[in-house]
């Protein structure tokens, strides 16, 4: 039997349409398997309200705030 080039143009057209189906039912499992139980990600006002600190009177000015560390800074004259 003699290849054609009708015959070899459709072979191809056929399994380039099978891979484009393929990779769609793929991309359709992936999606559905991906968008169950996982919690959407922060929005970014989300993370602002998670970083700010939670003292609001420090932020004012009224109160002193907390350090972040706790050990006592080397003055000249407390070193004495």
């Amino acid at each position: 039997m003699a290849n054609l080039p009708s015959t070899t143009a459709q072979r191809i057209r056929i399994g380039l349409t099978g891979l484009a189906f393929a990779f769609l039912l793929v991309l359709i499992g992936s999606v559905i398997s991906r968008s169950g139980g996982e919690p959407p990600p922060p929005t970014a006002a989300e993370q602002k309200a998670a970083a700010e600190p939670n003292e609001p009177l420090a932020e004012l000015g009224v109160a002193p705030g907390s350090t972040t560390s706790e050990t006592p800074t080397n003055n000249s004259s407390t070193s004495q």
